[in-house]
């Protein structure tokens, strides 16, 4: 008998087993008393039509609560700084910590099944196997860190870029008459295509406003969520501009000025900074060629020369 077939076999078989029960188990139909009961902790759920359809939440979001409690942080300190670091990529739902672990878990385990039975048919049980399915099990639970790294640096710097104009725009609307609240329901309805992200974000704070939060609260958790610190700074401003009644327009048309020479002067250093980048290219991949189309010719006609002689 054949036995590295059979052991291809037997791997097969564990593997389609083990998804299947695992399709089964999370992928039950819930009860409409769980529903009603999401529906309560997050009203947003039942606006964005998340929980009318038993049906219509993918298999992640109900793996979710098993396959994240291995991953999920056991102190407050770092389930706080890990939804912070989502608030700032554009999560903002409750379950999201959660779905970020689920996620993570879900991936390692795809990932260390795909990278066990790759080694195991490629180099068989030894342990170039092993490490075949230990890298690809650690890029599975590391990728979706690395992913949400980028996609809150881009978040964040397409806000920055983004927040001298629309402090623009909110100082016309103030000096036009408007209250705060109703000129960032203003600035968020026009820059919704033009700065999508800022514009979410102050959409966020309308809704909180009309929730009945405290503004102040609004505020300090509008600087949170968007993490870019000239946003806190302008929360900041607008704080203090309410707690003493001082004039809220002078204070947003200094700060867009002053933002506006932050930008320029980060756009300048980076100018600056092109020489020195042009360095590594210029050597590695221009000076080579150059360097062969001027001595490549005298150095043919020395070697010439010395086979002569």
């Amino acid at each position: 008998m054949d036995y590295t077939l059979l052991g291809q076999f037997a791997v097969f078989g564990a593997v389609t087993v083990m998804l299947w029960a695992m399709f089964t188990v999370f992928t039950g139909d819930s009860s409409r008393a769980s529903e009603r009961l999401d529906q309560l902790k997050d009203p947003s759920s039942k606006a964005a039509g998340l929980t009318d359809d038993p049906n219509s939440l993918s298999m992640l979001e109900k793996a979710a609560p098993t396959l994240s409690k291995a991953f999920e942080p056991k102190s407050e300190l770092e389930q706080n700084e890990l939804k912070v670091k989502l608030a700032n990529a554009g999560f903002n739902s409750p379950n999201a910590p959660q779905m970020y672990a689920g996620a993570r878990a879900g991936l390692g385990i795809f990932c260390a099944l795909a990278g066990g039975a790759l080694g195991y048919f490629r180099w068989g049980a030894n342990m170039q196997g092993m490490m075949a399915l230990a890298i690809t099990a650690a890029v599975g639970l590391y990728a979706p860190a690395i992913w949400l790294w980028l996609i809150r640096k881009g978040r964040m710097e397409r806000i920055f870029l983004s927040l001298p104009d629309l402090l623009d725009l909110l100082v016309v609307c103030v000096e036009a008459g408007l209250g705060l609240d109703a000129a960032m329901r203003r600035v968020a309805e026009e820059l919704e295509d033009s700065a999508p992200d800022a514009s979410y974000e102050f959409a966020m704070c309308n809704m909180q406003l009309q929730m009945g939060i405290p503004k102040k609260q609004v505020l300090h958790d509008l600087g949170i969520r968007s993490g870019v610190d000239d946003m806190k700074a302008l929360a900041a401003i607008l704080i203090q501009a309410e707690k003493f009644g001082s004039s809220i327009a002078q204070a947003l048309r200094v700060q867009s000025d002053t933002m506006r020479v932050k930008r320029r002067q980060m756009a300048e250093e980076k100018a600056q900074q092109t020489s020195v980048k042009m360095i590594f290219p210029l050597v590695i991949f221009i000076f080579p060629g150059v360097f062969v189309v001027i001595v490549g010719p005298a150095a043919i006609m020395m070697i010439n020369n010395l086979l002569t002689e």
